[in-house]
């Protein structure tokens, strides 16, 4: 098979998991359509399958394995070859491989720049080691308004619970220098908002500069023509610093929302996760935030059914959430992941009592949000305009993240497009979403 014959195969993607896996999948679509493969949408329609993988939990895993096997059926009609790249292969290489043959190639994400050069070793093609992974160009896999811009990889905290530094490695910032260039390209292509990530955000730069650099790299990015909206999310608790709540406070283009993720409320159960903070410490940052900024939009998560959590202390949770009216949580029952300290901790909680306490947790958190929701009506906000369906514009204000928070419902109109940052008046509620009316 010539090289001509190779690049007429169709390549789809299938990627799972969360915004930082994007990012890779979006690099990796770059190189494939650089190298000048045919894009498609439908994996029906593919010569070539590249699922990206996720595995920090035991239900993204099984996620994982289903949509493998689900491709797999594909072999017997279009699909020629199979690639798997993601976190699932960082944890699980030797076992995927004898478990699952019909995978052409289990990629490892340090070796996502060779994908060109792996379909084409696929079709018994050999080309050049290629270093076009250092080109920071990306595919966009969501709308052209916003992008996320990982700013670091993997993680030092080792919280009890968690598998990324094993999945993902230690914790390494992307230089200011190759981000702002990142940024700008990304702007050129339309995006307004840049949302932050990497596994801990206040953390960024230390490991390159010997100090936080988060500050810094905002204050770049905000000298950016066509970026309006600067979004930070997975903030530390512990170093979120007077500095940066100035940043946040001071700065037009940074939004008044911070993604601060505590996972507990109790001091005892913060320690087991092997968290470096504690009650008194969250509370004094979260009033410090609200104090300094009124407006601010404070969203966090929260695990539950952690071992040896008592009802006393899940009841700790509840007049957290009444007491402290956070603008969205998540709630996470504990899973037990091998490989983790926690694993091993006496005291694990019955699914049972995990599910129970999720559901109640979210129940009052929901009193929270219909009481907010109540608060904004009659008010006009900015808000940037995600997507159309049948006939109703779905927006967001500067208060919620895409996908995850409350979303806006407003009337269409010919003179507003996709990704305007349009003046909306409250007008209404249905459940966690607003209804807005364009003023």
């Amino acid at each position: 098979m010539t090289t001509k014959d190779i690049l007429k195969k169709n390549i789809g993607f299938i990627s799972l998991g969360c915004d930082k896996n994007r990012v890779d999948l979006e690099r990796i679509i770059s190189l494939v359509k650089n190298a000048g493969f045919n894009i498609v949408d439908d994996i029906k329609d593919a010569n070539v399958v590249i699922i990206n993988t996720c595995s920090f939990i035991e239900s993204a895993r099984k996620e994982s394995v289903d949509i493998i096997l689900n491709t797999i059926t594909y072999k017997a009609r279009h699909c020629e070859k199979i690639i798997v790249t993601g976190c699932l292969n960082q944890m699980n290489y030797t076992d995927l491989n004898s478990s699952l043959p019909e995978v052409d190639c289990f990629l490892k994400v340090s070796d996502n720049s060779k994908i060109v050069n792996i379909i084409f070793g696929l079709y018994g093609v050999e080309l050049k080691e290629s270093d076009n992974y250092c080109n920071i160009d990306r595919i966009l896999s969501t709308p052209h308004h916003y992008a996320y811009l990982k700013i670091s990889e993997g993680c030092n905290n080792f919280c009890s619970y968690c598998t990324i530094p094993f999945i993902r490695g230690r914790f390494v910032s992307t230089p200011i220098e190759q981000l702002i260039n990142e940024a700008k390209q990304l702007a050129s292509l339309g995006v307004k908002e840049l949302i932050l990530v990497g596994q801990d955000v206040t953390k960024y730069g230390f490991d390159l500069y010997g100090k936080y650099a988060l500050v810094q790299l905002i204050q770049e990015i905000s000298k950016i023509d066509g970026i309006k909206w600067i979004r930070l999310l997975y903030c530390y608790p512990e170093l979120v610093n007077d500095e940066l709540i100035n940043e946040i406070k001071n700065n037009d283009k940074v939004v008044k929302y911070i993604d601060l993720p505590i996972q507990h409320i109790n001091s005892d159960i913060l320690k087991s996760m092997n968290r470096r903070t504690d009650k008194e410490k969250i509370l004094e940052i979260i009033h410090k935030l609200k104090s300094n900024i009124p407006n601010i939009a404070i969203r966090t998560t929260f695990i539950l059914g952690f071992p040896g959590e008592t009802q006393q202390q899940f009841e700790e949770v509840l007049q957290f959430i009444k007491d402290e009216k956070l603008t969205n949580i998540g709630f996470f029952a504990y899973s037990r992941e091998p490989g983790t300290r926690a694993y091993d901790f006496p005291n694990q909680i019955p699914a049972r009592t995990k599910s129970s306490r999720v559901k109640k947790a979210y129940a009052e958190q929901y009193k929270v949000i219909i009481n907010n929701n109540i608060s904004l009506c009659n008010k006009i906000f900015d808000v940037i305009i995600d997507d159309v369906e049948d006939g109703i514009f779905i927006g967001r204000t500067y208060m919620s993240a895409p996908e995850v928070d409350t979303c806006v419902f407003i009337p269409y109109d010919e003179k507003v497009k996709v990704g305007d940052i349009i003046k909306v008046k409250i007008v209404d509620y249905v459940d966690y979403d607003l209804k807005g009316v364009i003023v």
